[in-house]
């Protein structure tokens, strides 16, 4: 048998134990030198078929750490209530966030408009990457307004949930008042955070959320990986 049947034969095998849930999405396959001594060929040969694996998007690799099996696209609700730890809870997958940052800076123009504020006023700035089922799926800035929202950052990073940082200041229910979709190819720090390679297709989501009132109490910007979230608009897949 040639190297070319081989490394099409091994990648045959891994897709098929992927498909049939031996690695479950998120989890790590064997070192090329494990899966080398399997199959009894060099290494080379593993590479190339786990190279395949990774074209048809099964896979993904991380510098140093290894390859891991892509989760399954999730379909992500773009509604007037969109809560992350909900909506990935609804499609059976459990839900994580790792805080980046968080802090009171000076609002640039752009935030400010958006928030309703003058620029240079205070405002909460909070980034974040979002996990499902320990698959990072997206990459988040979001700004509220400080002065209205004075111990939101407090609130923030004990709970880590937006939704209670705003029940601590009053607010009690908040929803999108406003969504824009667009595509987007992964800069350096979109391929460190979300694992993913420079150039890979994004889905950025740019909203604003207020109270009922109609207040806007939150400007933010999410990057989604396009091959592991499907957005949805009332009930139907965007595109």
């Amino acid at each position: 048998m040639n190297d070319g049947s081989l490394w099409r034969e091994i990648g045959g095998t891994l897709r098929k134990e992927i498909d049939e849930g031996r690695y479950g999405p998120g989890q790590k396959l064997p070192s090329e030198a494990e899966l080398a001594t399997r199959f009894s060929v060099n290494r080379h040969t593993v590479r190339r078929a786990l190279s395949e694996l990774q074209n048809e998007g099964l896979t993904y690799s991380r510098r140093g750490a290894g390859v891991f099996v892509t989760a399954r696209p999730m379909d992500y609700p773009l509604g007037r209530r969109v809560r992350f730890h909900q909506s990935l809870e609804a499609a059976g997958q459990t839900a994580r966030k790792v805080m980046l940052r968080l802090e009171t800076v000076a609002a640039a123009p752009r935030e400010a408009a958006a928030l309703e504020l003058k620029p240079g006023d205070p405002v909460h700035v909070w980034e974040g990457i979002g996990f499902a089922d320990g698959v990072p799926v997206s990459l988040s800035h979001s700004w509220f307004p400080a002065a209205r929202l004075p111990g939101f950052k407090e609130t923030m990073a004990e709970t880590g949930s937006v939704t209670e940082a705003l029940k601590g200041e009053g607010i009690a229910d908040y929803t999108r008042a406003r969504t824009d979709v667009s595509a987007e190819a992964a800069g350096s720090l979109h391929s460190r955070h979300l694992q993913v390679t420079r150039g890979a297709p994004l889905l950025r989501a740019v909203g604003i959320n207020v109270d009922t009132d109609g207040r806007p109490v939150e400007y933010g910007r999410t990057w989604f990986v396009g091959d592991r979230v499907k957005l949805t608009v009332n009930g139907s897949r965007s595109v």
